[in-house]
């Protein structure tokens, strides 16, 4: 049975959160690569960052709905979202905008269920990770070599 560990891509290129958001599109368009795990100087895995991260900074910021009642004003969104939304598109560095909530999988994983974990979370980038030391990565295109034998 192929795991995690006979799909991932070793030689994985890190990011850290001091990373400006000039260099993160640079370093992306260099590697051909659409994200890179954020690590902090023990290179311990610390979240991902990707296209849509960047992408996401230039959107139209979205004004959350406000109804009147009686004397008072309401929102209908969380006003944490639109400061957050805020803090994206004012981004100067990586830890302005990347996910620190990472789906990662171990070396053991079966193959079978990181392609379950990418199609059931939307997720393209998986690092492979041993506690939080980063050990690979596995991308939409390893899967793929993975499932079709040329792994």
């Amino acid at each position: 049975m192929l795991t995690a560990k006979d799909i991932m891509t070793k030689d994985v290129t890190t990011v850290k959160a001091t990373t400006t958001i000039e260099e993160l599109a640079r370093i992306l368009m260099e590697h051909k690569i659409s994200g890179a795990p954020v690590v902090d100087d023990n290179e311990n895995l610390i979240g991902i960052v990707t296209e849509n991260d960047l992408i996401s900074r230039d959107r139209r910021l979205h004004i959350p709905t406000v109804i009147r009642l009686f004397d008072a004003f309401i929102m209908l969104e969380s006003p944490g979202k639109l400061g957050k939304e805020i803090k994206k598109m004012a981004a100067i560095i990586v830890n302005d905008i990347y996910t620190k909530e990472v789906i990662t999988v171990t070396e053991a994983a079966p193959v079978q269920d990181v392609a379950a974990i990418m199609s059931e979370k939307k997720v393209h980038l998986i690092p492979v990770v041993e506690g939080k030391k980063l050990l690979g990565i596995i991308g939409k295109i390893d899967l793929i070599k993975g499932i079709t034998g040329r792994a």
